[in-house]
């Protein structure tokens, strides 16, 4: 395998949630409930998928209550014409080791 290429896992998980602002980060994001144990880890996950049938990457980081934030660029909330407090369903098919 070439240097800088990424190992990937399949995987199929959905969840849907509010756009929410990280209290201690001030990140823009929406929380995957129960992720630290669907992925056996409260480290940071690089993961694949859709938000609202949009494709994006993002590196989902442990809230510290066994959830995850999942990340949403700005640029991802305009083409999803999203904001804070409304809801969004992500779509997990990659996980990148």
């Amino acid at each position: 395998m070439p240097d800088g290429s990424k190992t990937t896992q399949d995987i199929d998980t959905t969840f849907t949630g509010p756009v929410t602002q990280e209290p201690n980060s001030g990140w823009t994001c929406v929380i995957m409930p129960g992720s630290g144990e669907f992925f056996g880890t409260r480290r940071p996950v690089k993961i694949g998928g859709t938000v609202d049938g949009h494709p994006f990457q993002a590196t989902m980081l442990p809230v510290g209550d066994g959830t995850h934030m999942v990340p949403l660029k700005a640029a991802l909330r305009k083409v999803l014409g999203k904001d804070r407090g409304e809801a969004v369903t992500v779509h997990i098919n990659k996980r990148f080791l």
